[in-house]
């Protein structure tokens, strides 16, 4: 059995998320059914972790166990022709026996896009998260680096996650403006439920004067989610890149 590893970039906007689920289609599920198709085996896919409905990925890795004779840098090719044009499979290669694409993360690289005007857009609208009128980029540049650090993330987590602890450490979380449009990037070690949504809608309070960048260590110590901000909508989301090396995070 060869261990193969897969660079997958999607467009989440069909999808119900990664994860199979009996009530909409997943890319899980698209995936493994194409392996089927190429290989005639019935694979459990792992991945770096599940993006929810309408999240992107550019950069998501997954693994899976194949007795196929295809060649693991050709799997690439073979895959996508069995795949829709919204999964693409960057790069395969084989990997050790014991890799795992969850487990073996050090660490994650979102992004969020928005666009601030008064019209949005018409192409690429799946993509940014529109906010009718302006926002003080400046200000929401000083609050991003209030993240940055090892912190109880629990005021910036949804209720369902099942994590033993809301301790995480960011990175890296600066802001990228080219008006109209404003990316906020953060990588960590890890992210609970709808973390990076919920900074966004904090970022976003900020930038429209309801919080201050100061706030946000307030808001971290209170580790109350009712004092963050709301949570930003999935399809301006998207994993970036998933690191196996803690000093690919620095």
């Amino acid at each position: 059995m060869k261990n193969i590893k897969l660079i997958v970039e999607y467009d989440g906007t069909n999808y119900g998320g990664w994860q199979r689920q009996k009530n909409a289609p997943s890319i899980q599920k698209i995936m493994e059914d194409g392996i089927y198709a190429l290989t005639g085996e019935e694979v459990d896919i792992i991945a770096s972790g599940r993006t929810d409905s309408g999240v992107h990925a550019r950069g998501q890795v997954v693994n899976f166990k194949t007795s196929s004779t295809i060649p693991p840098e050709r799997f690439s090719y073979a895959l996508n022709a069995m795949l829709p044009s919204d999964i693409r499979i960057k790069g395969s290669m084989e990997v050790p026996e014991s890799f795992h694409a969850r487990y073996d993360a050090a660490g994650k690289h979102y992004s969020y896009s928005i666009i601030s005007s008064q019209q949005g857009i018409a192409i690429g609208r799946q993509y940014y998260y529109h906010i009718r009128g302006s926002l003080d980029v400046s200000a929401m540049e000083k609050a991003a680096k209030h993240f940055v650090g090892t912190h109880d993330f629990s005021a910036f987590r949804a209720t369902g996650g099942s994590v033993k602890t809301s301790i995480r450490t960011i990175y890296k979380s600066y802001i990228e403006w080219r008006e109209p449009y404003i990316y906020y990037h953060v990588t960590g070690s890890g992210f609970l439920y709808n973390m990076v949504r919920i900074i966004v809608g904090t970022l976003i309070d900020v930038g429209r004067h309801k919080l201050r960048p100061d706030d946000i260590h307030i808001i971290i110590d209170s580790k109350d989610r009712n004092m963050a901000g709301p949570t930003a909508p999935p399809h301006g989301l998207c994993l970036e890149e998933v690191y196996y090396k803690k000093e690919d995070l620095l």
